[in-house]
């Protein structure tokens, strides 16, 4: 459905932007008007990552007057493979401001308002509250619900998208005119049943595809042309070149925006509502977690430990820890692998960062393997205190 213009257009256009938006200028749908419209606008992207490179790029080329960037992360080699707004000499220093550089290179029109700090319910409402449109390009489903709730609760519209591997979405989300994040997803995923991008990986270009139609709908919010995505999911499989659109309806039993919420305020924990692990995995670590030192001690001692990577073999390739045998989370929460596991040795299990190394310990404890431990930090932990040399992904 068509939607009215979400901002009044700015009085005027200068020489300068009449000159740089003369190809939106001519196309009848934006015109004048609806490049004043975007001169006017104040959007905040959440995240300068994947997602937010394109989108943060694009808005600024378009012309929207303010852009608002929040993003507490600093640039890291491996962000070069699809966060496009950043370099190498970028390396090291703060998102948002190696984005606002290169905002500035693009379109030095663009008022960019740096937030360089992390989104959280003492000042999501503050931050949002400065902006018409907010345009989330996140990786974790904490940050999004709680982008959901603070839209839904100062009446905001928000654009949303998610990437991962092959296979992107992306959907339009205003409680005012449809549906809500928490209408499509009333519930986060169980811990450790979707992995994260750093987890699973993502095609670069991906990023470009879900970024430019985020981009798109905040155009035609703003300037009232077209039909946004409001109440449809957009659906793209890189693989096969396929969109899909699936309706989306308003849930009148929805907890945040239903005919009967009840959730009336911003929850006081998105993490532990999502869960970084699951309850049975964070009983299973309790005093069954060991440091990358302590493994390290073991190995050098030579205590008879059967050390086993639970990682994908994708990531066994980029690097390991030595001595380690790779048995993938899967096989092992399916009881598939349980076989391989030794009745006599000291078992230790390690994944990347932790969190799947705690689900997978989980599983062990259940099928008996009481004295099996997990490390904690994973190889992220084990490069950057055991082995420097080994590459990071």
């Amino acid at each position: 459905m068509a939607l009215p213009p979400l901002v009044e257009p700015a009085a005027e256009l200068s020489v300068d932007e009449i000159r740089r938006y003369s190809r939106h200028l001519i196309i009848p749908d934006v015109g004048m008007d609806g490049q004043k419209r975007l001169k006017n606008a104040k959007v905040l992207a959440v995240g300068a990552g994947g997602l937010g490179s394109p989108t943060l790029l694009y808005l600024a080329a378009a012309g929207v007057g303010t852009l608002g960037i929040i993003d507490f992360d600093t640039v890291d080699e491996s962000n070069l493979q699809r966060q496009i707004i950043h370099g190498v000499s970028d390396i090291g220093t703060p998102k948002a401001e190696s984005a606002a550089r290169s905002i500035a290179e693009v379109n030095p029109l663009v008022n960019v308002v740096i937030h360089n700090t992390a989104l959280d319910r003492d000042n999501v409402k503050e931050i949002f509250s400065q902006y018409d449109l907010i345009v989330d390009g996140t990786d974790n489903f904490a940050t999004r619900y709680m982008v959901n709730d603070a839209a839904v609760l100062l009446g905001k519209p928000y654009v949303w998208g998610s990437i991962y591997r092959f296979d992107g979405q992306a959907s339009v989300f205003w409680e005012e005119h449809g549906p809500c994040y928490r209408c499509l997803y009333p519930e986060p995923p169980p811990p450790g049943m979707v992995p994260s991008c750093a987890e699973g990986g993502v095609l670069g270009v991906l990023c470009a595809s879900i970024g430019s139609i985020q981009v798109n709908e905040a155009i035609k919010l703003i300037t009232g042309i077209g039909e946004p995505l409001v109440g449809r999911l957009m659906v793209y499989d890189a693989l096969e070149m396929e969109y899909r659109k699936i309706k989306v309806r308003k849930d009148p039993n929805c907890a945040l925006c239903g005919d009967n919420p009840t959730v009336t305020d911003l929850l006081e924990d998105y993490e532990d509502f999502c869960g970084a692990v699951s309850e049975e995995a964070q009983e299973a670590v309790t005093g069954s977690t060991i440091t990358v030192r302590e493994l390290k001690d073991w190995q050098d001692s030579g205590k008879d430990i059967f050390l086993v990577d639970v990682r994908e073999p994708a990531e066994w390739e980029i690097n390991r820890i030595p001595g380690a045998v790779l048995i993938p989370k899967g096989e092992i929460l399916s009881g598939e692998a349980l076989a391989k596991f030794p009745q006599d040795k000291q078992i230790v299990l390690h994944c990347k960062s932790g969190v799947r190394s705690a689900e997978a310990l989980a599983a062990l404890k259940t099928a008996g393997f009481k004295d099996a431990v997990h490390v904690q930090g994973g190889i992220v932990s084990w490069v950057s205190v055991i082995d420097p040399s080994l590459p990071s992904y």
